[in-house]
């Protein structure tokens, strides 16, 4: 890929010589990730998902879960040892991370968050998640994605 190719995302991972492979896929707005998943030819387990919130005590925290699957606030909100957490509105998405909706990555937001790893990702050698642009994923293990995010893994489905 061309150095004015490369996304924020892959910069990054660059930067902290983390071996990734780029993918690329022609978006639809309508896409579901599992459908992304069928494009890319992958197991929608090993495809990720980012999802932004907020708690109750205001804090925001990231977490990153299987497309297929839906995020259970309540055990979210046990692993960020908060009392709620709700999803932050999409129009809050682009300011907060610098990330537009469909292109949200838990790698490289304007400001770190607490985040959170589905445990299952630790079963699989690569995960996919999203490049910080709609139509661009990167592959890489997911223990050197929980080392540059900083992530906790957790049951979150």
């Amino acid at each position: 890929m061309k150095n004015k190719d490369k996304t924020n995302v892959m910069r990054v991972l660059d930067s902290k010589k983390v071996s990734y492979t780029a993918h690329t896929y022609e978006p639809d707005a309508t896409m579901s990730g599992e459908e992304i998943a069928a494009l890319l030819q992958e197991d929608a387990d090993k495809v990720f998902k980012t999802l932004v919130t907020q708690g109750k005590s205001g804090q925001y925290f990231v977490f990153v879960i299987p497309v297929k699957e839906e995020l259970d606030l309540k055990k979210a909100a046990k692993a960020a040892d908060e009392k709620a957490v709700a999803m932050i509105k999409q129009k809050e998405l682009l300011p907060l991370t610098g990330y537009v909706h469909g292109g949200c990555s838990p790698v490289g937001m304007k400001k770190s968050f607490p985040t959170y790893l589905h445990e299952t990702a630790k079963q699989c050698d690569t995960v996919f998640v999203s490049a910080g642009k709609v139509g661009y994923q990167v592959e890489l293990p997911p223990e050197d994605l929980i080392r540059i995010v900083g992530c906790k893994t957790a049951d979150l489905v």
